[in-house]
């Protein structure tokens, strides 16, 4: 059994109408909308990583007026208790001996959730969250009910580090950055942003009865062409260094099943594995993922009817190549005898440096690399090997 063709007009219009339309309000963020739009087909989280003003929440704002939903957002600190999410106990129900709580206009009752500073959670609010996160359910004291979140977003500008943190950022499956637009794009971000402001609410194009239907379709999506692919990918990233339990693998079918759905197919492509490149638990990490996606990407090639993403503009940033080879150092000065992960990493650092545009920066990049390649070998590295 395949989605039927309702369902596939209804993941057209998110992608078109919905997408489309908040790519042409929201300069230099067609990643973020994009991955926002898989997650909604997916049911899955989202994690952005970035400072204050990056339009974090604007999006997810501008994402429910497209649709005929319920948003509902909060800035989470370290005192934030959980009437201030879940909204407080009836006082009717009260007296009656009842705990009950009160969910108008809260978060069990919204099918778009945003939670910015997301890892300032504290333990009050934390097991609540991460029943929501994972199983879309709601639950306090002997209260349990199932909520209609369609996709939850938070946001933080910093990754975790206690542990406890680590469990809630790891409920968010799919990671990207935010940050700000750089200078050249400034004068579109501003006229963006005045006519975003001067125009009146659109009228929604989707119902959040329709997304959910996408949702329960892509479970549908064929994904037998990709299963051999899929799993050795899984299995790089790992070797790489990637922490991906097997709940976040089992979970990430979905993703790639919504990529296909939001490209008009019923059965996904090696090109929906583009999703891949979202996995990442630290910066460093990701353009040691990318160049792992990008690889597997391009021997497959691009095909007419490819998610539009899949074979989008990919730059290294210098700065995150430059932070990944610092923290490879380290990882050298202390790998034990006979790991070779950091050198396979090293390998993979190398060949995405040739893609740096400038040409100095690359010339500094390639010089860390070269001493990197010394450290592995105990002897100087052949030139060749920065052409790998």
């Amino acid at each position: 059994m395949s989605p039927d063709s309702a369902v596939l007009a209804a993941a057209q219009t998110l992608q078109t109408s919905v997408l489309g339309r908040l790519k042409q309000a929201f300069v230099g963020k067609d990643e973020i909308i994009d991955l926002m739009g898989v997650a909604l087909a997916a049911g899955e989280n989202l994690f952005l990583l970035g400072p204050p003003g990056t339009a974090k929440s604007a999006l997810v704002h501008e994402l429910g007026r497209h649709l005929e939903s319920r948003t509902f957002d909060y800035l989470l600190t370290r005192f934030t208790e959980p009437n201030e999410l879940f909204g407080p106990f009836d006082i009717r129900r009260l007296r009656e001996g009842d705990l009950v709580t009160n969910t108008e206009g809260m978060l069990p009752e919204a099918d778009l959730v945003f939670l910015d500073e997301l890892l300032n959670a504290n333990s009050a609010i934390l097991n609540s969250l991460l029943m929501v996160l994972n199983e879309r359910v709601f639950r306090r004291g002997r209260e349990t009910r199932r909520i209609p979140a369609l996709m939850v977003a938070g946001a933080s500008n910093h990754l975790p580090e206690d542990e406890a943190l680590r469990a809630l950022f790891d409920r968010f499956l799919l990671r990207v950055r935010c940050g700000p637009v750089p200078d050249r794009s400034l004068p579109a971000v501003l006229e963006a942003g005045w006519r975003l402001e001067s125009t009146d609410r659109p009228a929604p194009v989707l119902s959040a009865e329709d997304v959910r239907s996408i949702q329960q379709a892509a479970r549908l999506v064929d994904l037998s062409d990709v299963r051999d692919e899929f799993v050795s990918l899984i299995v790089q990233l790992r070797q790489a260094g990637v922490a991906i339990s097997d709940r976040r693998a089992v979970r990430l079918q979905r993703t790639v099943a919504g990529s296909a759905l939001l490209a008009g197919r019923t059965t996904a492509r090696i090109s929906d594995l583009w999703v891949f490149a979202h996995l990442w638990d630290r910066e460093e990490q990701i353009e040691i993922i990318a160049a792992l996606v990008r690889d597997v990407l391009d021997r497959a090639g691009p095909s007419l009817g490819d998610h539009p993403r899949a074979h989008g503009p990919e730059a290294p940033d210098p700065e995150a190549l430059a932070s990944a080879l610092g923290g490879l150092s380290q990882r050298l000065a202390t790998a034990l005898p006979g790991d070779t992960a950091p050198a396979d990493e090293l390998r993979r650092l190398t060949a995405r440096l040739e893609w740096v545009p400038n040409p100095e920066t690359r010339q500094a990049l390639q010089e860390q690399a070269a001493a990197l390649w010394r450290q592995v070998e105990g002897s100087t590295a052949p030139q060749a090997r920065l052409s790998v």
